[in-house]
C-alpha cells in the first residue's frame, strides 16, 4: 500500500492560523496575573504545550494562577478567534487533494479542536472521531502518545503514518512515534529564528506552504 496511510496533522499553526492570536492573548492574561510575558515570549516559550502543561509551569514558577484561569482564557478566546481566525493559506485546496486517511491531534481541548476547524470551514475534511485532543492520553506532546492513540484509532502501524507538525515538540513527538515527520513553517508565527528551531530537531523535511504537501508526498519514504 502506497505511502502514507495515515496523515495526521496538528491543528494550531498547521491547519488554522491561530498561534500569534492564542499568544497574544495567553501573554495579556498571565501578565495581568503577574507571570510578565509579550506576545513572543509566550510563542517561544509555551507553543506546542496543552493548557495544563503552561499553568502547572507558570506555578511552578510562583504566580499563582487562578482556578478559572483556563475558564476565562477559553472564554476571551472565543469572540477573538471568531473575529480574527483563517485558515492556513492553501489548507482547504491541499486538504481537498489528499485521498489518504486524515486526523487531527492538537494539543488544544477537544471542543476547541472543533470550534476552530469549524470558523475556518476545514471540519468536513475530517470525522468527528478523527479529531484526538492532549486530554485523551496520559502524556502530552513530546511524548509520543497522541500520535500512537490516532494510529491505534485507524489499526494502521506508526511506520506507515506521517505527521504535519509546526512545533519542536510535536516534531520531537512524531519521531518518537517513529513516524514520517514533516516540519510545517508557513504560519504567521514563522520566522527565521523560529524555523531554526526546527531544523535543530533533526526533522528531514521543512516546507512553507500548503500547497507543496501534495508534490512531498508523493516523493516521501516512510520512516525507517
Amino acid at each position: 500500500m502506497a505511502f502514507p496511510e495515515l496523515i495526521i496533522f496538528d491543528c494550531d499553526g498547521v491547519l488554522v492560523d491561530s498561534e500569534m492570536i492564542a499568544n497574544r492573548l495567553l501573554a495579556k492574561h498571565l501578565t495581568k496575573h503577574g507571570f510578565k510575558i509579550t506576545t513572543k515570549g509566550s510563542r517561544n516559550r509555551f507553543i506546542g504545550y496543552s493548557m495544563a502543561k503552561i499553568i502547572a509551569e507558570v506555578r511552578e514558577e510562583g504566580v499563582n494562577l487562578p482556578d478559572d484561569f483556563e475558564l476565562f482564557l477559553k472564554q476571551s478566546d472565543q469572540t477573538t478567534f471568531a473575529a480574527e481566525l483563517k485558515a492556513i493559506p492553501g489548507a482547504f485546496d491541499t486538504l481537498s487533494q489528499l485521498t489518504q486517511n486524515k486526523c487531527v491531534a492538537s494539543s488544544g481541548a477537544p471542543d476547541k479542536i472543533c470550534k476552530n476547524l469549524t470558523l475556518t470551514n476545514l471540519i468536513n475534511f475530517f470525522q468527528p472521531e478523527h479529531l484526538f485532543s492532549a486530554h485523551m492520553v496520559k502524556n502530552s506532546k513530546p511524548a509520543p502518545d497522541l500520535f500512537l492513540h490516532a494510529a491505534n484509532h485507524f489499526d494502521i502501524k506508526p511506520k506507515n503514518c506521517l505527521v504535519i507538525e509546526d512545533t519542536t515538540l510535536g516534531i520531537q513527538a512524531g519521531l518518537a512515534a517513529n513516524m514520517t515527520v514533516f516540519g510545517f513553517a508557513g504560519g504567521s508565527h514563522c520566522d527565521l529564528a523560529y524555523v531554526q528551531r526546527l531544523n535543530e530537531t533533526g526533522v528531514k523535511t521543512i516546507f512553507h506552504h500548503m500547497n507543496e504537501l501534495p508534490a512531498l508526498i508523493a516523493n516521501s519514504a516512510p520512516a525507517v
